[in-house]
């Protein structure tokens, strides 16, 4: 995006010509403002995707990671690529010590689920954890989730690599890492790498994009996400 062809983002909006029934000159004024600042976060969220697709090659992956994919074949992780030649996914925690996953995940898994059949037309889109697939299955047919692709993970190699298992505590974490396909090889492309201490004060940790449907709503209410309210399995 050439920034020199850019109008500035409070010219822009004042071509806000829709307003509210009945709204005050500062309510219009506020808005206006608020705008530009939207305008402005749009650019920088533009710009952060494009520099996060102009990143370097990543490394290529040199461990022989096994999974055991819905036919419960042992399978490697170029296998979970199907046809395409990028592959996300999201490990999630769901180990076999847990008696219930955990309601985070489960929240940004419910909205994934409703928008993985359209995910998988650009790129292979899987779901791992350390229980059987058929308990994964088992949790999401509860949830009436049709279009999630889910996988188990052979052994913590994988899970410990990539952030998903502490080896000391025992406690996981989910991991969103994408690949990408590079002839025989596979390659890292990106890995969400936010440091929970990296949090600003008073906030929940969380990546620069949240790619849950949840937060995103709420933080267009009143009040916000708030502090003291977390997704529940059951209500």
């Amino acid at each position: 995006m050439a920034e020199s062809a850019l109008k500035p983002a409070t010219e822009l909006a004042e071509l806000r010509s829709r307003k509210l029934p009945g709204e005050s000159e500062a309510y219009t004024q506020a808005r206006k403002a608020l705008l530009a600042e939207e305008i402005e976060v749009r650019r920088h969220l533009t710009r952060l995707a494009e520099q996060r697709q102009a990143l370097p090659e990543g490394p290529v992956v040199e461990k022989d990671y096994h999974f055991k994919d819905a036919n419960g074949e042992e399978v490697g992780l170029a296998d979970l690529f199907g046809d395409h030649d990028t592959l996300v996914t999201y490990f999630w925690m769901y180990g076999p010590d847990r008696e219930r996953p955990c309601p985070m995940c489960t929240n940004f898994l419910g909205g994934a689920n409703g928008n993985a059949a359209d995910m998988k037309q650009r790129a292979a889109f899987k779901v791992l954890g350390r229980s059987t697939v058929e308990r994964q299955k088992a949790f999401a047919e509860e949830r009436g989730w049709k279009d999630l692709d889910f996988v188990q993970t052979v052994g913590d190699d994988y899970a410990l690599d990539h952030g998903g298992l502490d080896p000391e505590t025992g406690w996981e974490y989910p991991a969103f890492t994408v690949f990408r396909k590079d002839g025989d090889k596979v390659r890292y492309f990106y890995a969400a790498e936010m440091p929970a201490e990296a949090a600003d004060p008073g906030q929940d940790p969380r990546g620069p994009v949240d790619i849950a449907p949840l937060w995103n709503i709420l933080d267009m209410t009143p009040e916000g996400r708030g502090t003291d309210w977390y997704p529940k399995l059951e209500y």
